[in-house]
C-alpha cells in the first residue's frame, strides 16, 4: 500500500505560520522595546532616585533628633560630643546627594537641583559655626540651633518631600502608559492566538488523519516483523539443534572410531621404544582433544540436556561451565519447584540467560554474578545481576544486538524484560514469563 506524503502541505502551512509568527514577533518586539525604554528611562530611574531621596530624608530626620537632644538640657554631654554624628551624617548625605543628582529625572528643573545643593551647603556652614561657638559659648550655639539650624533642616525636609511627591506622580503617569501598552499587546495576543488556534486545529485534523493511516500501516508492519522474528528465531534454534546433533552424532562417532582404531594400532606388537608408537599416541591424544572440543561446541550450540532434562537441569549444567570458562563466580539462587516448562519457553529463557551472562563477562568487569530463578505455577522469573561497570546512570539504554535479541525472545514468550541499574551499581536483567499459554485469535 502506497501512502501519500503530507510533507508538501505541511511545509506550506509551516511557511504561513512562520510568516504570521514573524510579523507578530516584530510588532511585539517593538512594543517591548518601548516598554523597556519607558521603564528604564522613567520608572526604574524614578524608583532609584526616590530611594536616595528617602535616604536623604532619613538622614535629615536623624539630624533633627540630634538637634532636639542637643537643646535638651537634661543631656550630660557637651555640644561638641555631637560633632562625630554630624560628620558621619554629612558624609552619608553628600554621598546620597551625589547619587541622587545622577539619577534625577530628566524632566526635573535643574534650578531645583541647584537649590537643594545650595541649601545643604548653607546648612553645613551654619552647623560648622554652631560647633565653633559650642567650644566657648554653648548658649549662643544652642540659640543658633533653635533659630537657624532647625528651620533649615525643616526646609530641606520639605524640599525632599516635594521631590518625592513629584517622583511618585511621574511614576504613576509612566505606569498608566505602561498599562495602556500592556492592554494593547494583550488584545493583539488574543487575536493572534485565536488565528493560530484555527490554523493549528486545521493542521492537527489533517495530521490526525494522515497519522491514522500511517499508524495502521506501521501496525501491519509490526505484526509482520513479529511473525518474521518468531520464524527466524525458530529457524535459528532448529539449525543450531541440527548442527549440534550432527557434531555430536556424526563427528563425535567418527572421532571416537578414530581413537579406537589408533588404540588398536598401538597395541599391534610395536616395541615400547618405537617412534611410531609415540606418533600414534600423539595422534590419539589430538583426536581425543578434538572430540572433547566437538562435544563442547555441540553443547554450546544446543545442549542436549535442555531437550532431555528440561530447563532446570540445563541451567544447573551451564552455570558451572560458564564459571570454568570465564573465571567469574556465579551465585545461584532457585525458588520454588520447577513445573513442566514448554520447550519453546525453555529454549528462549536459556538463550536469554546465556546472552545476559555473556554480556556480563564481556562488559561488566565484575568478578561475581548473581543468577536467581523463581518457579511459580503461573510464571517464571529470571534475574541476572552484577555490580560491575553497569549501565550509564541517568541515560537511556543503548540497545545492542544482544539486548535486541533478548527483547525479541521476551516478546515471543509474551513476557517482559527489563534492563535496570541496581542501587549497588552494575546491571540487572529481569525477565518475567507467563507459563500458561495465552489465547490468540488470528484475524
Amino acid at each position: 500500500m502506497r501512502l501519500s506524503s503530507p510533507t508538501a502541505r505541511l511545509l506550506v502551512g509551516l511557511a504561513v505560520t512562520l510568516a504570521a509568527v514573524g510579523i507578530f514577533s516584530l510588532y511585539a518586539l517593538r512594543q517591548v522595546e518601548g516598554l523597556k525604554d519607558l521603564q528604564t528611562r522613567t520608572v526604574d530611574r524614578n524608583r532609584k532616585d526616590s530611594l536616595q531621596l528617602l535616604r536623604i530624608q532619613n538622614d535629615l530626620h536623624s539630624l533633627g533628633l540630634a538637634m532636639r537632644d542637643m537643646l535638651d538640657n537634661d543631656e550630660p554631654y557637651p555640644l561638641e560630643a555631637w560633632k562625630g554624628q554630624f560628620d558621619r551624617t554629612r558624609a552619608d548625605l553628600e554621598d546620597a546627594l551625589r547619587m541622587e543628582a545622577q539619577l534625577a529625572p530628566a524632566a526635573r528643573d535643574p534650578t531645583r537641583q541647584r537649590y537643594l545643593a545650595n541649601s545643604f551647603a548653607q546648612f553645613w556652614t551654619t552647623a560648622e559655626q554652631m560647633f565653633a561657638l559650642a567650644r566657648s559659648r554653648p548658649p549662643e550655639a544652642r540659640s543658633l540651633i533653635r533659630n537657624s539650624l532647625q528651620a533649615q533642616q525643616a526646609s530641606l525636609t520639605s524640599a525632599v518631600a516635594r521631590l518625592l511627591v513629584e517622583n511618585n506622580e511621574t511614576e504613576e503617569q509612566a505606569m498608566a502608559r505602561i498599562q495602556d501598552i500592556y492592554h494593547g499587546v494583550e488584545r493583539n495576543i488574543y487575536y493572534f492566538l485565536a488565528a493560530m488556534l484555527v490554523a493549528i486545529s486545521l493542521t492537527s485534523l489533517y495530521l490526525i488523519q494522515s497519522n491514522r493511516r500511517l499508524f495502521d500501516h506501521l501496525a501491519a508492519l509490526s505484526n509482520q516483523k513479529s511473525d518474521l522474528a518468531r520464524k527466524l528465531i525458530t529457524v535459528q534454534e532448529e539449525a543450531l539443534r541440527s548442527i549440534s546433533r550432527e557434531l555430536h552424532d556424526e563427528f563425535g562417532q567418527i572421532l571416537t572410531a578414530m581413537g579406537a582404531m589408533l588404540r588398536r594400532a598401538e597395541k599391534r606388537g610395536l616395541p615400547p621404544d618405537s617412534p611410531f608408537r609415540a606418533d600414534l599416541q600423539e595422534v590419539r591424544e589430538v583426536a581425543q582433544a578434538t572430540l572433547e572440543k566437538v562435544r563442547s561446541l555441540s553443547q554450546a550450540l544446543h545442549p542436549a540436556i535442555l531437550d532431555d532434562g528440561g530447563l532446570e537441569k540445563a541451567v544447573d549444567w551451564y552455570l558451572p561451565v560458564f564459571e570454568k570458562q570465564t573465571g567469574i563466580t556465579v551465585r545461584y539462587q532457585k525458588e520454588g519447584r520447577s513445573p513442566a516448562v514448554p520447550d519453546r519457553i525453555a529454549v528462549n529463557v536459556y538463550r536469554v540467560l546465556q546472552e545476559a551472562l555473556n554480556n556480563l563477562a564481556r562488559h561488566s568487569g565484575s568478578s561475581t554474578a548473581w543468577v536467581r530463578i523463581g518457579f511459580r505455577p503461573e510464571s517464571l522469573d529470571l534475574e541476572v545481576e552484577d555490580h560491575g561497570a553497569g549501565l550509564p546512570a541517568g541515560q537511556p539504554v543503548r540497545a545492542g544486538i544482544g539486548m535486541v535479541a533478548m527483547r525479541e525472545r521476551a516478546e515471543l514468550m509474551h513476557g517482559r524484560i527489563e534492563f535496570l541499574r541496581p542501587a549497588e551499581g552494575g546491571t540487572l536483567v529481569r525477565l518475567s514469563v507467563p507459563l500458561a499459554e495465552p489465547d490468540h485469535h488470528e484475524d
